[in-house]
């Protein structure tokens, strides 16, 4: 599909990259076999991303709540999230991982990115939620001095304009609450395996109507 043209985009975009496993057992798969094909759909959207000028992305990798599935597939979606980064550091951009990173369930290897890291030519902001909590993410604020907000896990990541979650799914299973809060939010049936640029494109095209107001 050719590259379209908006009115209006998104600064930040939310990601809720859903269906991963539905996906493989529609397709006779072991359940963890959808998370590597993530990893190329989640590339591809950045592809398109960096086209169209988005300034900003948040991906969902993990939750706290996820390390409750059977091993394998902890395993599975931890790798997703490792060779992701891998990726990333060949490409442009900038990368902040948000996540409690005292777990035993936060890879190692991305202990380097709990701090924001430049690829290249920092096209665009990266943020990638491993083994997040939004409970964990606001417990920092707790007890500190000064503004809530600024207080928080992930006072770095700016107000979501549009969350997008694929497979279906309408809710926002702790996607960062704060940022989220006036969030325009798009949910696509189809799984994150079956990744297509028409379906984000969809996604953009109904964001151009929303009245954006705040509130006000």
């Amino acid at each position: 599909m050719a590259r379209m043209k908006f009115s209006r985009l998104p600064a930040h975009i939310g990601v809720i990259p859903d269906g991963n496993r539905r996906w493989a057992q529609k397709r006779g798969l072991p359940k963890e076999a959808g998370y590597e094909v993530g990893v190329e759909c989640g590339f591809r959207l950045y592809e398109v991303c960096l086209e169209l000028g988005i300034k900003e992305m948040t991906f969902y990798g993990f939750t706290m709540d996820n390390t409750k599935r059977p091993p394998v597939q902890k395993k599975a979606f931890k790798k997703a999230c490792v060779d992701a980064v891998k990726i990333l550091s060949n490409r442009d951009a900038s990368l902040l991982v948000i996540g409690n990173p005292a777990s035993p369930n936060f890879p190692r290897e991305l202990l380097p990115y709990t701090k924001r890291v430049t690829f290249g030519r920092d096209l665009i902001r990266i943020n990638f939620l491993v083994n997040y909590d939004w409970k964990w993410d606001l417990s920092h604020a707790v007890g500190a001095e000064g503004n809530f907000v600024e207080s928080i896990a992930s006072a770095e990541i700016p107000r979501v304009d549009l969350l997008v979650r694929w497979g279906g799914r309408r809710r926002l299973s702790g996607f960062l609450p704060v940022q989220s809060v006036y969030a325009d939010m798009y949910v696509l049936d189809e799984l994150w395996p079956d990744f297509e640029p028409e379906q984000f494109y969809r996604a953009l095209k109904w964001y151009e109507t929303q009245d954006v107001t705040l509130g006000g």
